[in-house]
């Protein structure tokens, strides 16, 4: 699990078909001190994180597949909860 900032989101008019219809972000991991801790990553998003906003993000990639209904996706990262406060 890791902390993130959502610095945006992906538009694109192409993607594989386990992707259609689900929101992709781009998800700055944060250290303990909130600053920025490498580079960006894309992740799908189900819970409606916004602009700002802290989350919490899984690297399971089985997991994130499974949501996505596609064993064979290319996706491996899932925002799984928005940091309150």
């Amino acid at each position: 699990m890791q902390v993130c900032r959502i610095d945006g989101n992906v538009v694109s008019t192409h993607c594989h078909q386990s992707l259609k219809g689900w929101r992709i972000l781009i998800c700055q991991p944060l250290d303990e001190n909130g600053a920025d801790n490498g580079a960006p990553i894309l992740a799908v998003d189900r819970q409606g994180a916004g602009f700002g906003d802290r989350v919490i993000m899984t690297t399971d990639g089985a997991t994130t597949r499974a949501l996505v209904g596609d064993e064979h996706s290319p996706v491996r990262n899932m925002v799984v909860g928005i940091v309150d406060g």
